[in-house]
């Protein structure tokens, strides 16, 4: 893609919102060759899980999960958006820590590194304000990516406008425990089943582990402890599964973290290893310096007081000292097969295109995903030159695919038919000749014949967005 450069308002592309979604929009409108205003209200305004003005900071978890392409859909994901030039991608590489199997970043040096290439592009200008309400009529080309901590004003404006509720969940913040207060007498470094990952050794994580007598007094801990209190406009908020406040699914059934978070599998105690633990805590490094660590599927809504007295509980962390307790705060998201189209313009007013977790994707890097092609989508609008989706068989189109039309339709279930997702190999369409032998010959069964199906269909992903690529696609190297 190539432009010319022009102050007028229909050869730029306003970007609203400089979270993953809206930076990686933003540098792939640059990329194509037009100018680009990225809005961020931050610090003139900040979130209620905010800390930083950084760009494209991390607020949940460090982790971009599995990076393994060919047998998980994440991973997947993280390769195709690799080719694509992804600067979300380049930032996570360039700034990794280790985490087993896991992409995991420091989180300052990520945002940091995401927030100088934007600040140093030449078609980018960066403008610390708040656009409170539907953006002025003469921006021609919009990119909506304020993420589930969407300001008020504009939130209104966007229901107005559509005429349609948004959707919201609960999104819960893990703790953050210093390292050196961790008793390294009771924990222990180890992956499950010792996987190796990307930057890591195959001992990335540290693990307490839970006798069944500190297990039932935990979860009981759990269940007992002061919550935080629901505003009236939050008490019939459901959460996301992939996202469960730890108290929330101790109060699903006393074995659900056994079979959760705090699952005893893979894993053998070096101080003790004749005796197999009940449960175990993991922790995952969380900055660089290897002095912070996150508290795995820890996510939580107890009050700080609450959490300080259960946490402390757990062996190992008897005088854990926190860098960060966990929080809580609101995910808004529209109904997207119904307000938006495949290129994820809203049908109401075509200028504006949205991006991001708004659209109701799940995780870090779905949300920078949607920004990556909504920012494609956008320069191609600018350049007379529209875009059609990827494939429906690669890990980008799948997930576009579920956005703007991938929902189950049911009589009485109106909005709410449509949920928030992960990627995962269930959007993406069949093969249509699955494997069924091995490289032995050999009839494939049970989990050999799945992990061929899904290696299989990440080869035919990567095929296919490779294909895309070449067909639509003039894209510049790689920064």
């Amino acid at each position: 893609m190539t432009s010319s450069l022009s102050s007028s308002s229909s050869l730029v592309v306003h970007v609203i919102g400089a979270g993953l979604a809206g930076s990686e929009a933003a540098w792939q409108v640059a990329r194509a060759g037009v100018r680009v205003v990225l809005h961020e209200m931050r610090p003139t305004r900040m979130t209620e899980a905010h800390k930083t003005d950084g760009l494209a900071e991390l607020v949940c978890s460090n982790s971009f999960r599995s990076d393994d392409a060919a047998n998980n859909a994440v991973g997947l994901l993280h390769a195709e958006m690799r080719k694509l030039g992804s600067l979300i991608m380049q930032a996570a590489d360039a700034n990794q820590v280790p985490a087993g199997g896991a992409l995991a970043v420091d989180r300052d040096g990520f945002s940091a590194a995401v927030s100088k290439a934007l600040a140093e592009h030449p078609l980018i200008e960066i403008r610390r304000e708040e656009i409170a309400g539907l953006p002025p009529q003469d921006w021609a080309n919009v990119i909506v990516a304020t993420g589930p901590l969407t300001s008020a004003p504009l939130a209104e404006a966007i229901r107005g406008l559509t005429d349609e509720s948004a959707l919201a969940f609960f999104d819960a913040i893990a703790p953050i425990v210093h390292r050196d207060s961790i008793d390294m007498s009771v924990a222990w470094f180890q992956s499950r089943y010792d996987k190796v990952g990307p930057g890591g050794t195959g001992a990335d994580y540290l693990n307490c582990p839970m006798t069944r007598e500190q297990y039932d007094a935990f979860v009981d801990a759990l269940i007992e402890g002061e919550k935080v209190d629901f505003k009236d406009w939050e008490k019939d908020t459901p959460y996301f599964d992939g996202c469960l406040p730890i108290e929330v699914m101790a109060e699903r059934g006393r074995e659900t973290l056994r079979h959760g978070p705090m699952k005893p599998v893979g894993l053998t105690n070096p101080h003790n290893s004749t005796v197999k633990p009940y449960a175990i805590v993991q922790l995952r490094q969380d900055n660089k310096l290897g002095t912070l660590y996150n508290m795995v599927g820890f996510q939580t809504k107890l009050k700080h007081g609450a959490q300080l007295g259960v946490f402390r509980t757990i062996p190992g962390l008897e005088n854990a000292e926190f860098a960060r307790l966990g929080g809580l705060h609101r995910n808004t998201f529209l109904n997207s097969p119904k307000l938006l189209d495949q290129s994820l313009r809203l049908h109401a007013a075509p200028r504006l295109r949205f991006a991001g977790q708004m659209t109701g994707c799940e995780g870090y890097v779905e949300s920078a995903s949607v920004g990556l092609f909504a920012g494609l989508a956008a320069a191609a609008d600018v350049l007379g030159t529209p875009l059609a989706p990827p494939p429906p068989t690669t890990a980008l189109g799948s997930l576009l695919g579920h956005i703007t039309g991938g929902h189950i339709e049911t009589i009485d279930a109106g909005p709410r038919s449509f949920q928030p997702m992960n990627i995962n190999f269930g959007l993406f369409p069949p093969l249509a000749n699955p494997p069924t032998k091995g490289p032995d010959g050999k009839r494939l069964r049970g989990p050999e014949k799945s992990v061929a199906r899904k290696q299989a269909l990440s080869a035919r992903a990567l095929a296919d967005i490779d294909g895309w690529i070449a067909a639509h696609l003039k894209l510049p190297k790689a920064a």
